[in-house]
């Protein structure tokens, strides 16, 4: 989820600070952007975010620069949360929260078992971008963002056919026009992937790991 501001972030994080402290797993400079973690109840990861400016961000042959680096999370509330967003988590502590104004789906992670079968799909068919590659991690994006996606085989490498039920219900990839939807449909049909009329508003296929990702205009 990512917060236009280190502000919003950490009222976010405050908020949740109170609520529910036992899910919190951790923190990350990334260096294009901070970032703290937890688990929802159902055990998904999620990330609460805030970009630095782009021109902060190293670009060296097309590849971003990123990395993971330790932010401590009470000096990080201590320094960017305001005395308003102080007052009002603390008096809302024990009503339903909201998410700062603003607040946006920045990027998804999935968990795949093989990142060059992840390429493929992602860059290849759809059209990505790659930005980044890791050790068991790809990075991908459109417009020159540092990633609107990631695959990633660190808790799953080798892994087959997602388990319906639980996790990730479907990606929504919005693109530009409808004659993009065409030519990703027309790719994608050409490369074997099966791609399904998703009620006239777009179309849907699914991943090599049966991630359901749904494009439209």
């Amino acid at each position: 989820l990512l917060h236009d501001s280190p502000a919003a972030l950490a009222t976010t994080l405050a908020s949740f600070a109170l609520a529910r402290p036992e899910l919190y797993t951790g923190s990350g400079d990334h260096l294009v952007s901070e970032a703290f973690y937890l688990d929802d109840p159902e055990g998904n990861g999620v990330e609460l975010y805030h970009d630095r400016p782009r021109e902060a961000w190293t670009w060296r042959d097309g590849r971003v620069q990123m990395d993971t680096l330790y932010i401590d999370p009470n000096a990080f509330l201590n320094t960017h949360l305001t005395p308003q967003a102080r007052d009002f988590v603390e008096t809302a502590a024990d009503t339903r929260a909201t998410l700062p104004e603003g607040t946006t789906v920045g990027h998804v992670h999935l968990k795949v078992g093989d990142t060059a079968r992840a390429k493929e799909f992602y860059a290849g068919t759809l059209g990505f971008d790659v930005t980044a590659e890791l050790p068991g991690a790809l990075f991908v994006s459109a417009g020159g963002y540092h990633h609107h996606m990631a695959m990633n085989t660190w808790q799953s490498e080798g892994v087959g056919l997602r388990t319906p039920g639980l996790g990730l219900g479907r990606v929504d990839i919005v693109l530009p026009t409808d004659a993009d939807v065409a030519d990703v449909t027309a790719r994608a049909r050409a490369r074997g992937v099966d791609v399904r009329t998703d009620q006239g508003t777009g179309v849907e296929l699914d991943d090599p790991w049966g991630n359901l990702v749904r494009l439209s205009a």
